[in-house]
């Protein structure tokens, strides 16, 4: 079967910007082609190159065994297109519209000179609109006077009134509110039915998967992938987006488009149960239990958003941690182990009595880089991972990085720690360590402080308390822990994330005699 729309070599630059670059792409007779894509990734521009509103800078488009050339008008090839944002004559009423380039004439006189049938196009425009559900207080309102949601419908209804053979449909669900959208997608498999074809463009990965055949990813203005529809899943697609098949980098990305359309869906469901109450057509009573029980679905669906918000960084904590374990063993068993047999070796060469004394200055200073450079990889080692948390706790791993942190510093440094503290779980031993590290960090470059301390005690069996106190310049009084990011405070932000995974509670204050005093209370199970 031969394509009915052929796209050869597809490419376009706006100045020295490639928006595409070598698109290829084949539409056959009745298939539904999703195209999606990252913004910037060059959909949009593909969509206005194939509805003919720019013309490509290199390669070919055929459509129906046919070149199109750039001055001819799609429209009259049998293509129609539903762009992002309704492309409607404004000033003219809401049938005019609707039937605009597709007026259906007078019987009569229709050989001679085509008067439009205002009776008839009215009566199919009703016809339609109501197929549609778009209501309307005239067909005589100019399309400007209307919602822009309400003109996306009226030039879908315009579509509507042609026997295309392709249609292309640019991102228009972003105007439309969730029974639109699902009216469109159901559009779009009647036309399928109807043996008309689809160009989809969309960012929307549910409509992709719900509607089409095959699906081409676009990323930097390449055809990065293409599925069918039946063969992939949202995880693959959004790999080739992003292009990385890292799960950690993608589960993020994942989480966020899953969690973002449920959550719309749920709110666009509360809007549509709100207009049914302003219009009064379902009784009270019956509105009123539709509405508790959207709530509640959209309040589960923000719960279960937050927990696999809260699973997904627990799980590139953990993986982070255990990445600087590993690195910080390879380090220590092996770098850290060839120097120091490597600085061995140049002891005992210069131990030989018939070396210059040249020699042995030269050979001293190398052995002294050496000694530099295991210290520097030890400490790197003790940041990756704190070399005493494993074998002597976490008390004993606080100690050690204190000391490092006070030569490092010169801000002297008391210690309050629990001796009755004992044992936790890793993960919530290194975050309490990784808390403590990031305080005094904060302390070093921001608090122009002379003096800190670090308290570690039990509130409860079950609860335990890390204060962190400076005697610095403070916080600005007007900081807010939801504000932690915007202000550049990405230390104090990474606490916090900590803490609240922990199931704790974090406080940050300024004390009355100047500086800054940190509380965090975090709940554990016994190990």
């Amino acid at each position: 079967m031969e394509p009915l729309l052929k796209a050869e070599n597809l490419s376009k630059r706006f100045g020295s910007l490639s928006a595409l670059r070598c698109i290829n792409l084949n539409l056959y007779p009745g298939q539904v082609l999703g195209i999606t894509g990252q913004s910037g990734s060059g959909k949009s521009t593909l969509a206005m190159i194939l509805a003919g509103i720019y013309p490509p800078d290199e390669g070919q488009i055929f459509f129906d065994g046919k070149i199109i050339t750039n001055s001819e008008n799609v429209r009259s090839l049998g293509i129609e297109v539903i762009h992002q944002s309704p492309r409607l004559a404004e000033n003219l009423d809401i049938t005019s519209n609707i039937f605009l380039g597709n007026e259906i004439p007078l019987p009569m006189i229709k050989e001679f000179i085509k008067i439009p049938d205002q009776h008839k196009m009215d009566q199919k425009a009703i016809k339609l609109l109501k197929q549609l559900d778009v209501d309307f207080d005239s067909l005589r309102e100019k399309v400007f006077n209307l919602s822009l949601e309400k003109r996306q419908m009226i030039a879908i209804a315009q579509v509507m009134t042609s026997e295309p053979k392709l249609i292309i449909i640019d991102e228009p669900t972003q105007v439309l509110s969730y029974p639109y959208q699902k009216k469109l997608l159901n559009l779009i498999s009647q036309w399928q039915k109807q043996g008309i074809s689809i160009l989809f463009f969309t960012s929307n990965l549910d409509h992709l998967l719900d509607v089409t055949d095959k699906i081409i990813v676009m990323r930097e203005g390449y055809c990065a992938a293409e599925f069918k529809t039946e063969d992939t899943d949202r995880e693959e697609i959004i790999a080739s987006m992003v292009g990385t098949t890292d799960y950690q980098q993608l589960l993020p990305i994942i989480w966020a488009l899953d969690n973002y359309y449920e959550v719309r869906d749920h709110a666009n469901k509360l809007q549509m149960s709100q207009m049914l109450i302003d219009q009064d057509t379902i009784k009270p009573e019956s509105l009123y239990n539709q509405l508790v029980h959207r709530l509640n679905e959209q309040i589960t669906a923000l719960d279960s958003a937050n927990q696999s918000l809260q699973n997904a960084q627990r799980r590139l904590i953990t993986d982070s941690e255990e990445e600087r374990k590993a690195l910080a063993r390879e380090i220590h068993d092996q770098i850290i182990q060839d120097l120091l047999s490597t600085n061995y070796q140049l002891e005992e060469i210069e131990s030989h009595q018939h070396s210059s004394d040249q020699l042995h200055r030269d050979l001293f200073q190398i052995r002294e880089n050496i000694r530099s450079m295991i210290d520097e990889l030890r400490n790197i080692c003790g940041n990756l991972r704190p070399p005493t948390i494993d074998s002597l706790g976490l008390n004993a791993a606080i100690k050690s990085f204190a000391q490092d942190w006070y030569k490092r510093s010169g801000v002297k440094i008391n210690l309050e720690l629990d001796p009755m503290v004992g044992r936790f779980s890793e993960i919530v031993e290194l975050s309490i360590y990784r808390i403590v590290q990031e305080g005094l960090n904060n302390i070093y470059k921001h608090a122009s402080a002379k003096h800190a301390i670090i308290v570690l005690k039990r509130t409860s069996p079950r609860a335990i308390m890390i204060t962190i106190e400076d005697d610095g310049k403070g916080l600005d009084k007007n900081l807010a822990l939801s504000t932690f990011s915007k202000d550049g405070h990405y230390g104090l932000m990474g606490i916090d994330e900590r803490v609240k995974l922990l199931g704790g509670r974090m406080r940050v204050q300024n004390k009355d005699e100047g500086g800054m005093i940190l509380q965090a209370e975090i709940p554990h199970p016994r190990i």
